[in-house]
């Protein structure tokens, strides 16, 4: 599918399931989704301003947990990007961490307009118990598939090195991102592009 994340619109921020939006085409379609997961504080919200070339369509935060809310973008007005909470060290009352932590459970696994899962996994800590969940999940229902390496530039060229083979070792293929690098962006675009089922 030949997304050119040209244009990008904030459309709702959810949690329940009933606030989901089901967007159609003119066709009465619904538009595909892509989601990105992973642990709080990853790089989430950076990455999606990066991907979509703009500055402030996520907010970024150094407090991890900030997003606690499930917020859909609207991509060239045929395509939903999901930003779902982070999971592990957020910072908010646990009552909070449960709700989002059903909420990401249940998008991931009913959710039949969600066509990719980003997987972003910080390249300086490896996966998570949290991380190889939603692996395993995403390979036993044949889900694609895109795992990132964030914060790639916080490594030396040689630590970046081992962090790819450490993780092509355990999972298989990874995208190492770095949002300083105005390369990547043209490179992440198509390597989801081949990830979307037409």
């Amino acid at each position: 599918m030949k997304i050119p994340f040209e244009t990008a619109r904030f459309i709702t921020s959810a949690l329940a399931e009933k606030e989901w939006p089901h967007l159609k085409s003119p066709k009465g379609t619904l538009f595909p989704e892509i989601a990105l997961v992973g642990r709080s504080n990853v790089g989430k919200s950076s990455l999606i301003n990066a991907l979509l070339g703009q500055k402030k369509v996520a907010k970024t935060s150094s407090i991890p947990g900030k997003t606690q809310r499930m917020n859909f973008f609207l991509i060239d007005e045929q395509l939903l990007l999901v930003d779902l909470p982070g999971y592990g060290f957020a910072k908010a009352p646990e009552s909070a961490v449960i709700d989002w932590s059903r909420a990401i459970d249940t998008y991931v696994k009913t959710r039949e307009s969600l066509k990719l899962l980003i997987l972003l996994i910080d390249s300086r800590r490896g996966a998570s118990e949290e991380d190889w969940q939603i692996i395993t999940w995403a390979n036993a229902k044949e889900l694609p598939l895109l795992i990132i390496l964030t914060k790639t530039d916080k490594l030396s060229s040689s630590e970046l090195k081992l962090a790819i083979t450490e993780a092509t070792t355990s999972f298989g293929d990874c995208f190492p991102f770095n949002i300083y690098d105005k390369g990547a962006r043209r490179k992440l675009i198509l390597a989801i592009q081949k990830r979307i089922p037409t």
